[in-house]
């Protein structure tokens, strides 16, 4: 007899049985879990170095990268997948890799959510059967008969949304075969988020181009063959490779070949040359109010919380189905009322800060916020720039779920802490204290050694800000001959760079730049073969590095990094406005 039983919402179908594996952190697929093992690689993780293949996978919910989908779908198809997923809440980004694999491949796993109070109960189980939308938890080890393996099937399409004629005549095929079953992907999405319509979009940005392994090219490839075009103006995340350089630059054709080929399916869709992670910094930039869909995940927080335009956080290959049809769900951020905070943060006294609190901040606030929109409070003296917020916004997204922030007094729907919140109650109120920052700031340097042999830079993409102001801290000052210093960005900034002097001036001092993709996706020999740590001013990278490349990480300000670069190692103290032996001279 089971130890529980529960009754939960079935999020796509199935049977299964297995060792359970539970966390109550939630896990971000792309750079926590390897997709060729199942091995969970995020360091920072509680499950870390436990496989998930053939295991029911119990987490809260996903968090971090948008391309959790892709791998998720690598690894239904090669054979390593968890035998199901339970989730306490809805989770889009996981569960549409299933629905792909289900809806594209014929293959499935079950995937479930049970509730607040019915995934706390799990925490004490050791195997768990789910069959017919009953998950059942046993204490200890079970010989329980293996439950039949039963093809998926595809549901039937939800009749609760009201459809126009467009989508009417995209659902039955008029429009082409990539497009029909775009649209019937859309559809299951938009039932599982509780859409009963949906909205026309101006612009999509895909994350889908990133090479997570064969799965995600024979994805784009079908939708090539099936005579794919988007039909809303379409740009192109980082690749996995710089298009035009990786043979020079020694990456392996192994990976070389089938990443280029899989950004070219996305050009032969209709998709612009653009391959950035940071789409805001194009000229083609949504403004305020207007409805899009992005994935990406830095990519969706600032375009909500700075440019206050309207996106969910959408998972791959959702993003090039909507880019198709032009469609996407009315649910989510898309809304007025779902984008006020639920959540208020207060910050402590601080001493003035570097560029290095923004990370820092946005990725300490992601772990307290989850799911749920934060708005901070005390930030209103500072007025941080735009690339304090594009890295506060990548570090928040790397920890948390949710699709966007608000910070009184500087982003544009948070003028006040009321209209932030909507004008309705204040929420609960979190209370953030300097030994929390420098908890946070611990766990973002993982290396011990002072030694830096690598200075990576870039994540997300370099601005031409950035540019300039790089190129005005490494004047006058002599790089280390052992430390390598690079810089990724889009092709559009590179140029821009270019013609302000500011590329020159940099590969002067010894600065390597590389385009088309970005340190999420760089392994050697751009990281050098011999190098043992490496030092960034991103607390993106200084999450991922250590699990995506094995390097250990000293995270620190633009400024340090430099330093850094020139001395061949880093101080490794804290920053004087961190340090709380130093004397608040100022209330952040």
């Amino acid at each position: 007899m089971p130890d529980m039983s529960l009754s939960g919402r079935s999020l796509v179908a199935g049977s299964a049985q297995g060792e359970l594996l539970y966390s109550e952190v939630g896990l971000s697929f792309w750079g926590g879990v390897d997709p060729f093992s199942g091995e969970i690689i995020d360091r920072h993780h509680p499950l870390c170095g436990a496989v998930l293949a053939h295991r029911v996978l119990a987490i809260p919910s996903g968090r971090g990268s948008c391309t959790g989908s892709s791998v998720l779908l690598e690894l239904i198809l090669n054979g390593h997948a968890p035998a199901a997923l339970v989730f306490e809440q809805v989770e889009d980004i996981l569960t549409l890799g299933v629905i792909i694999a289900e809806q594209m491949f014929h293959q499935s796993i079950p995937v479930m959510c049970v509730g607040r109070e019915g995934f706390a109960a799990l925490r004490d189980m050791h195997f768990v059967q789910i069959e017919a939308g009953t998950l059942k938890g046993f204490a200890q080890g079970t010989s329980l008969p293996d439950l039949a393996n039963t093809p998926p099937i595809t549901p039937a399409l939800p009749s609760t949304i009201t459809l126009n004629p467009r989508d009417r005549e995209l659902l039955a095929g008029a429009h082409g075969k990539a497009a029909q079953v775009a649209m019937q992907i859309i559809l299951r999405v938009a039932e599982l988020q509780g859409a009963t319509e949906l909205l026309d979009i101006t612009q999509a940005h895909i994350d889908g181009c990133i090479y997570t392994g064969p799965a995600s090219l024979r994805f784009a490839q079908q939708l090539v063959a099936w005579n794919a075009k988007v039909s809303v103006p379409t740009t192109l995340n980082s690749i996995s490779v710089d298009k035009r350089r990786w043979r020079e630059q020694g990456i392996d054709v192994a990976l070389g070949v089938p990443a280029s080929q899989l950004g070219d399916a996305y050009l032969d869709m209709g998709a612009k040359v653009s391959f950035t992670c940071a789409p805001y910094l194009l000229d083609s930039a949504p403004k305020a109010g207007e409805q899009i869909v992005w994935a990406e995940s830095n990519a969706v927080v600032y375009a909500n919380s700075v440019l206050g335009a309207r996106t969910l956080k959408y998972p791959d290959y959702l993003d090039i189905c909507i880019a198709l049809t032009g469609r996407a769900p009315l649910t989510g951020c898309h809304l007025d009322l779902q984008r006020h905070a639920t959540l208020r943060i207060e910050l402590p006294p601080l001493a003035e800060p570097d560029d290095a609190f923004y990370p820092l901040l946005g990725y300490h606030v992601g772990l307290l916020a989850g799911s749920e929109i934060p708005v901070v409070c005390g930030l209103e003296t500072l007025q941080p720039n735009l690339d304090d917020l594009k890295a506060f916004g990548a570090a928040f997204a790397t920890t948390s779920a949710a699709p966007m922030f608000h910070i009184v007094g500087v982003t544009p729907e948070a003028d006040t802490l009321e209209s932030a919140l909507g004008h309705l109650p204040a929420p609960r109120t979190l209370f953030i204290t300097l030994q929390d920052l420098q908890a946070s700031w611990k766990e973002l340097n993982s290396a011990e050694e002072l030694k830096v042999d690598l200075v990576s830079l870039g994540n997300p993409h370099f601005s031409l800000s950035e540019c300039a102001t790089l190129a005005a801290l490494c004047h006058g000052k002599t790089k280390h001959t052992d430390v390598a210093m690079v810089i990724t960005c889009g092709r559009a900034i590179h140029g821009q760079a270019m013609t302000a002097g500011y590329v020159a001036a940099l590969e002067t001092f010894g600065v390597q730049f590389v385009t088309d993709t970005c340190w999420c996706m760089l392994g050697e020999p751009v990281v050098p073969v011999g190098a043992r740590t490496l030092m960034t001013n991103s607390g993106k990278y200084a999450h991922y590095a250590p699990g995506l490349v094995g390097r250990l990480v000293h995270f620190g300000s633009l400024a340090a990094c430099v330093a850094a670069a020139c001395a061949g190692e880093t101080s490794g103290r804290l920053p004087r406005w961190l340090d709380s032996a130093v004397e608040v001279t100022a209330h952040v």
